[in-house]
């Protein structure tokens, strides 16, 4: 899976990083998905974090800079130029770690029941295949927290929530180049892998965004099918 999961960090360069906050997080989010990040992502992303945090797809770190202080910061990524980015983001100092990892692959054993939160904001939508084969991805994480950790996030849903013009365009360009891989991508099916790996599941859809969260994870959630 690690070249295929490249297809969807290639785009993320030192350059188009620096258009990212305003291209993704201003023009895409308030005009295409119509989910605006300081109303809804920001306070989704504040008020889930707890004081053993890690970030998974970072982007550029936009989020960080909203953390309190009382939390410690982990960052995991496999593109080194997005974790780069949201570590200058964030203030080395704030970073306890900096971890680049394919989280289709296990995550190492010593990060395992470690984390009270984990963060997974836009990385859904950007990975490859259907929603059931990024049920592994869920398991990974959950695997990383602790037994009442909780992980939430957002994703862009696919064709069925009705996109307008801009959205439409935006899907057709980025899922054939492989920057995302979503247009199948439902509530439902998001809900049947995040009910595989934890007890407690919420979802809230704003706009064409499906704000997550989940909690209590299921025993051996690491395993895969």
């Amino acid at each position: 899976m690690m070249n295929k999961t490249h297809d969807g960090i290639k785009v993320y360069t030192p350059l188009t990083l620096k258009l990212y906050d305003w291209w993704v997080l201003r023009i895409s989010n308030q005009y295409a998905w119509k989910c605006s990040t300081e109303r809804y992502l920001i306070p989704h992303y504040r008020n889930n974090m707890k004081s053993n945090h890690l970030d998974v797809g970072v982007g550029t770190g936009f989020y960080l800079k909203t953390i309190p202080d009382i939390c410690n910061v982990s960052l995991m990524d496999l593109n080194t130029s997005s974790l780069s980015a949201a570590s200058r983001r964030a203030g080395k100092d704030n970073i306890i770690a900096s971890i680049q990892h394919d989280v289709f692959n296990p995550y190492p054993t010593h990060l395992h029941d470690r984390f009270d939160s984990l963060s997974m904001f836009y990385l859904l939508h950007c990975l490859p295949g259907e929603m059931q084969d990024k049920a592994v991805v869920i398991r990974h994480a959950a695997a990383a927290l602790t037994k009442e950790g909780c992980l939430y996030g957002a994703t862009i849903l696919g064709d069925d929530v009705n996109h307008n013009a801009f959205g439409r365009k935006l899907m057709a360009v980025y899922n054939k180049k492989g920057i995302f891989s979503n247009r199948n991508d439902t509530v439902e099916n998001l809900r049947s892998i995040l009910s595989d790996a934890f007890h407690e599941v919420e979802i809230t859809v704003e706009g064409k965004i499906a704000l997550f969260k989940a909690e209590r994870k299921r025993a051996n959630p690491e395993l895969v099918d």
